[in-house]
């Protein structure tokens, strides 16, 4: 059976997250790269939930058939040591801060042939985005406790 890899932060699971797994999963057996606190802690906030509690969510995804940590941003190492068939991620990091790291994946996956998958973004599920968009809202104390 086929390897596939997939590397996430998966600290607020959304569709997108299922969307990537579920193609993963028509592609052979899923891999999901989880990056551990200090990779996510090095590109941006804090994550909400702790490694492990996040790899036990992800364990109990279906589809998903193992997950290793990724201590990096960078998939190298973790691509390395698996030689997956293929990597899927969302066609998103074509452009922007990503560039570099879809780039550094494409070279090692042709170290043995194998091969990257981009489906289309999920657009408008993107955790962070949905966590700026609550806070930019914002609750006062007041209304916060009307609401208990």
């Amino acid at each position: 059976m086929k390897t596939v890899y997939v590397g996430m932060c998966a600290d607020v699971i959304h569709p997108g997250h299922l969307n990537i797994i579920n193609t993963a999963k028509g592609l052979g057996r899923v891999v999901v790269g989880l990056l551990t606190d200090e990779a996510i802690g090095s590109y941006k906030r804090r994550p909400f939930f702790s490694f492990e509690e996040r790899k036990t969510l992800v364990e109990h995804i279906k589809g998903v058939d193992e997950v290793v940590p990724q201590a990096t941003l960078d998939y190298v190492e973790n691509l390395r040591e698996l030689r997956p068939d293929f990597v899927v991620h969302g066609d998103d990091w074509k452009e922007g801060v990503q560039t570099e790291t879809r780039q550094r994946v494409i070279d090692a996956l042709a170290e043995w042939g194998g091969e990257l998958v981009e489906p289309h973004y999920t657009s408008g599920v993107s955790s962070t985005q949905k966590i700026n968009e609550i806070k930019d809202e914002g609750v006062s104390p007041g209304e916060l406790m009307d609401q208990i």
